[in-house]
């Protein structure tokens, strides 16, 4: 069976927005936490989840499908029990969804909502998925994070305890990063033994702080050939126990500043498997065997 992401809005905000930790988000983030390609938050979560199907009805085999509900905009695990458990109960009381991922941060995983996600794991796989970025302290700093590593290393160490699944989140190219900081962040995240990661190209969206900085000179992004020889390096450092749920990322068409190529999503994806088929013809070892 086919499994089929389905983006969910459950209305929530950041401590790195509503003045816990901050009150701008992260310098890359915009006005939608990350969520822009979710549902509308005015809908209820069952709406949601079939709007989002109707939406991608044209991409969907013959055969039988199911769906992955992921609560992904803003920090779905910030809010009491009483307010979170409901919104993820109704989304797996559909019959179709497989998986529940949810989007969040490693400061926002107190004992109660840890023990809420352990009992919603007995009922269907749960995948929490943790914005790490970069293990830099200086860089996660710069880009207002709002948690040292210490913090990270705490929250995949308490999930695993309850064998619930950790997908990790980390943005290649970001300001003043090395090729070799950002491979030590992909060995950072290998030695904490999370079963996923999300590699994210830096890309600059309309409305953030990084936009300004972007416009100033004062960032830059990268091309795509230079991306792909980012992402080849990380691949080769990471375990092969490893799940790469992304290779790259890409913003709404219409807030997107740079870099351009990435909007181009379908071209941007066969160019890299193009790419990564050759150089594991050459060279072998890559992940395509």
């Amino acid at each position: 069976m086919k499994l089929y992401k389905l983006a969910l809005d459950a209305g929530r905000t950041c401590p790195n927005r509503d003045g816990t930790c901050g009150s701008r988000g992260c310098i890359f983030c915009s006005g939608n936490g990350s969520g822009d390609f979710a549902a509308d938050q005015r809908l209820g979560i069952t709406e949601q989840l079939a709007m989002a199907k109707k939406q991608i009805q044209k991409k969907l085999p013959k055969e039988s499908v199911g769906y992955i509900a992921y609560f992904q905009a803003f920090t779905n695990t910030y809010g009491t029990v009483e307010e979170m458990e409901p919104l993820f109960l109704e989304a797996i009381s559909d019959p179709s969804v497989k998986i529940l991922s949810i989007a969040t941060r490693p400061d926002c995983l107190p004992e109660d909502i840890l023990t809420m996600l352990e009992r919603l794991q007995k009922r269907i796989p749960v995948w929490i998925e943790l914005g790490l970025q970069t293990a830099k302290e200086e860089t996660a700093g710069y880009i207002r994070r709002g948690y040292k590593n210490d913090v990270y290393e705490r929250a995949v160490n308490e999930l695993k305890k309850r064998h619930i699944s950790v997908i990790t989140h980390v943005i290649l190219g970001l300001p003043g990063e090395s090729m070799e900081d950002m491979l030590n962040t992909i060995d950072y995240v290998g030695h904490t033994d999370t079963q996923g990661i999300k590699l994210q190209l830096l890309h600059v969206l309309k409305g953030t702080d990084l936009a300004a900085e972007y416009k100033a000179g004062a960032v830059r992004t990268m091309e795509l050939s230079e991306y792909i020889n980012v992402l080849e390096l990380c691949i080769r450092h990471l375990p092969r126990s490893m799940v790469i749920h992304r290779l790259t990322g890409d913003g709404p068409k219409r807030l997107l500043i740079a870099p351009e190529w990435s909007g181009n999503k379908r071209m941007v994806m066969n160019t890299i498997i193009r790419e990564f088929y050759q150089r594991n013809v050459e060279q072998g070892s890559l992940y395509m065997q």
